[in-house]
């Protein structure tokens, strides 16, 4: 068996854990995409293109915005 230095397993520590948090964001984004496809139909690629873009916060964001939203615009809207 290889030995691992500890220099070697943090860094092994934060690649998993940047994983994590990328795939948690991709999991978010594909939600979100779903919610506002079937409240508003067939999303412009600005749209598609924005939520590849957007970090967990933002998303989260739009995420609550779409239960009330009326529209696309009033979801992205001041950002």
């Amino acid at each position: 068996m290889r030995y691992v230095t500890s220099v070697e397993r943090l860094a092994i520590e934060r690649g998993m854990e940047k994983g994590l948090e990328q795939g948690i964001v991709k999991g978010e984004g594909t939600i979100l995409r779903r919610q506002l496809t079937r409240r508003f139909g067939p999303l412009p690629q600005d749209v598609l293109d924005r939520l590849a873009r957007a970090e967990s916060a933002q998303l989260e964001t739009w995420a609550d915005r779409v239960i009330d939203a009326t529209n696309l615009d009033e979801v992205f809207a001041e950002d």
